[in-house]
């Protein structure tokens, strides 16, 4: 899976992107075949003043359906990361496993 990154008011940092990695591996695992590319956002929303202010928005290409997009804010930016892997696992689960193929059995019957 590639993973493109990009700060924004915030250092590069190697030890944030290990850490996403290492986050993102279960993801990897189960839709790493079907997932193109990932790009990760993350930014300090209103720069050194402090607060719950940093934002991780986690975007990944699928084959054959559109982005899955998921994001969190919170006070600390592996934090912000944790919760944008666990909103993204739960969308990816959501737009892959959904559209599974009905059963033949399963479907309308022409009508003649």
């Amino acid at each position: 899976m590639q993973i493109e990154w990009q700060y924004e008011h915030l250092d590069h940092s190697d030890a944030l992107q290990e850490f996403a990695e290492k986050k993102l591996d279960k993801i990897d695992r189960r839709w790493g075949d079907r997932i193109t590319r990932m790009r990760i956002f993350v930014s300090d929303i209103n720069a050194n003043k402090g607060g719950v202010d940093k934002h991780c928005t986690m975007e990944a290409r699928v084959a054959g359906i559109d982005p899955v997009v998921a994001e969190t804010t919170a006070a600390d930016i592996y934090d912000a990361v944790k919760g944008a892997v666990d909103k993204l696992s739960h969308a990816l689960e959501h737009a892959i496993d959904s559209r599974k193929e009905k059963r033949p059995d399963d479907q309308v019957p022409p009508l003649d």
